[in-house]
């Protein structure tokens, strides 16, 4: 499986960028220039900065200084409207593994080096923009791809249990437990599914902290989400009953649960494994589509959704379409995470690699 996986470079791209993508999630402290929640209000929709590697110095030559060009503020005495012009002349300096701001690494201990940051602690730099408030968004969008992420894993992993335990009871045994089974699930199927998550997520109190709404909202996506999987796990599990090795465990002695998890499970393993990685770009999509209406996580809580919950209308995004880099982020996600999951599928399945 792992030689037919490797033949597909583009699942091969989705893996790097997917481990990207959870490495930045998991170390976001340390990668994340500045305080997500640090607003400044000399920096509302601050425009974004580019980083340029040499610096001219005072006797004309030139030496490697990561840099950015400050920005001058101005409003317009007529419209009142601010505007930001680059300003040559002064720079903020930028330096790899600097000091910043102390912040609780995984909420345990407290950390002062970053992975860029600027030279003076009171100077600052908005690679990405900032937002209305004057936050960093390179920084939030940063912190929101732990949320986002992790909500997509949690949800798919709690779908995979649901999805695994009811598919597999329902080929196992057949009779009137698939068919209950079965009932259930085409009942969820026949329910459109963007007006269930609207209205669960409307019945949230929104006076609940942030930590059981994201524990609410994960439990949401995954009752929802459980059903293609029991489908596809029935599907081989009647398929694998009638195969000689089940047939030998049963006149063995093996218990029926030996032989659904011991012997019936493995064996469709990688089929599991492509079904979850096709799911998890499904449950981010959720997420971040409730949040974005206002019906998911919510502020202070920072998710690709919240901040693209900024970006709601045609005049902001036409004054700061920066604020629309969240949206980048999700693309990026869903395609990489599609990448993989089909190469997993193809390998995976012997006819596709019969077919090379």
């Amino acid at each position: 499986m792992w030689i037919a996986f490797r033949r597909h470079r583009l699942a091969v791209f989705g893996l790097i960028v997917v481990g990207l993508l959870y490495f930045i999630a998991a170390f976001a402290e340390l990668l994340a220039p500045f305080d997500p929640d640090a607003s400044s209000a000399r920096a509302v929709n601050h425009p974004p900065q580019i980083v340029r590697f040499i610096k001219t110095t005072p006797d004309g030559g030139w030496t490697f200084q990561p840099h950015v060009y400050a920005m001058a503020q101005k409003r317009d005495p007529i419209t009142l409207a601010t505007t930001f012009t680059s300003d040559p002349s002064k720079t903020v300096d930028i330096e790899f593994f600097g000091k910043g701001a102390p912040v609780r690494m995984w909420g345990t201990f407290e950390v002062e080096r970053r992975l860029i940051a600027p030279k003076k602690s009171d100077e600052r730099f908005y690679l990405i923009g900032a937002d209305r408030l004057g936050r960093d968004m390179l920084s939030r969008i940063i912190y929101g791809t732990r949320i986002s992420m992790s909500i997509g894993l949690v949800g798919v992993l709690m779908s995979l249990v649901l999805g695994v335990f009811l598919g597999g009871i329902s080929g196992y045994f057949g009779g009137w437990i698939d068919a209950s089974v079965q009932r259930i699930v085409e009942f969820k199927l026949a329910m459109p599914t963007i007006p269930i998550w609207l209205g669960l997520s409307a019945a949230l109190p929104q006076d609940w902290p942030p930590t059981w709404r994201y524990f609410a909202i994960t439990v949401i996506l995954s009752l929802i989400g459980w059903t293609e999987l029991a489908r596809v796990v029935r599907g081989r599990f009647l398929a694998l009953r009638t195969e000689d090795f089940v047939t030998a465990a049963r006149l063995d002695g093996c218990s029926q649960m030996r032989v659904i998890f011991r012997h019936m499970l493995p064996s469709m393993v990688s089929h599991i494994i492509a079904s979850v990685s096709l799911a998890i770009p499904m449950m981010i999509i959720a997420e971040t589509s409730l949040s974005f209406l206002g019906l998911g996580l919510l502020p202070p809580t920072i998710s690709w959704g919240v901040l693209l919950k900024e970006a709601q209308n045609v005049r902001t995004i036409a004054e700061a379409p920066w604020l629309f880099s969240p949206g980048v982020a999700v693309c990026i996600a869903v395609l990489a995470l599609n990448f993989l999951g089909d190469g997993l599928r193809d390998a995976a399945d012997p006819y596709a690699q019969e077919g090379r």
